[in-house]
């Protein structure tokens, strides 16, 4: 039986259309490239809950998923803004319905916050395409979100908030030098949720590709001080491309597909 899942989309459809207009995939688009890497006969939807108009009937047809992706976006959980707001509220409706969620870097975010935890600025700084030395810990190595995977990795990044507060029920599997919380797992009701701060489903290519895109936006934020430290950082994730395999990369993606496609 062919599985079907609900894809959604974190950014507006406003910034998704600045993506397009220079090129780079939406983030929804890289997920679905990914995926078919592993699983073509998947039945994929995809909503949008910042800009849907239909979210109504979205939301009453939930249980027919058998699993969730929540992607990336390029929004902070603490600004509240309407768009924010209209993610939690669905977040909160697909965690009532769906039973398998695999939330990806502002999705794990946006899944504790309606689970009770809490995401702030991180503290120690931002990642900027690419996260360095995430270590799995001891509950992680018997987590299968890490099975083949290697014990301490680099991957794919792009974040500068973290969660500094899980869930009552949730557990660590994963960490490195600026955020505590790089992966955990935790169950509501009915979801049991696979959350990650990172984007193994995303290309270091396209990571380039962001900050150059970003390049005005990062400046005025502080994530680099002039253009010779952009260049500096492009160029080491460039010599990181030539260390990444990609069914390695994207191992956590398997994994829960893998977990999604047992009855």
């Amino acid at each position: 039986m062919v599985k079907k899942i609900l894809i959604v989309e974190g950014n507006t459809r406003e910034e998704n259309s600045e993506f397009t207009n220079v090129g780079i995939n939406t983030h929804t688009e890289s997920l679905i490239e990914s995926i078919n890497f592993y699983k073509k006969e998947l039945n994929i939807d995809i909503a949008n809950p910042s800009s849907d108009t239909n979210l109504k009937s979205s939301i009453d047809e939930l249980e027919k998923y058998d699993g969730l992706i929540w992607g990336g976006s390029s929004l902070n959980i603490y600004d509240n803004t309407e768009e924010i707001r209209r993610q939690i509220d669905f977040m909160r409706e697909c965690q009532k319905k769906i039973k398998k969620i695999l939330a990806i870097c502002w999705g794990l975010q946006v899944a504790v916050t309606v689970a009770g935890g809490e995401v702030k600025k991180s503290i120690r700084g931002a990642h900027r395409g690419i996260a360095h030395k995430i270590k799995i810990n001891k509950d992680g190595l018997n987590h299968r979100i890490y099975q083949k995977k290697q014990n301490k990795f680099n991957s794919p990044a792009f974040n500068f908030d973290e969660v500094v507060k899980i869930p009552s029920n949730a557990v660590l599997l994963s960490s490195n030098n600026l955020n505590k919380v790089m992966a955990l797992n935790f169950k509501t009701s009915v979801s049991d949720i696979w959350g990650i701060q990172y984007h193994p489903e995303i290309t270091y290519e396209k990571m380039v590709s962001l900050i150059h895109f970003r390049k005005e936006r990062l400046l005025n934020k502080g994530a680099f001080k002039d253009q010779d430290e952009i260049d500096t950082h492009v160029k080491m994730i460039e010599k990181e491309i030539k260390n990444t395999e990609k069914v390695s990369r994207m191992r956590e993606l398997e994994n829960w597909i893998s977990y999604l496609n047992e009855n």
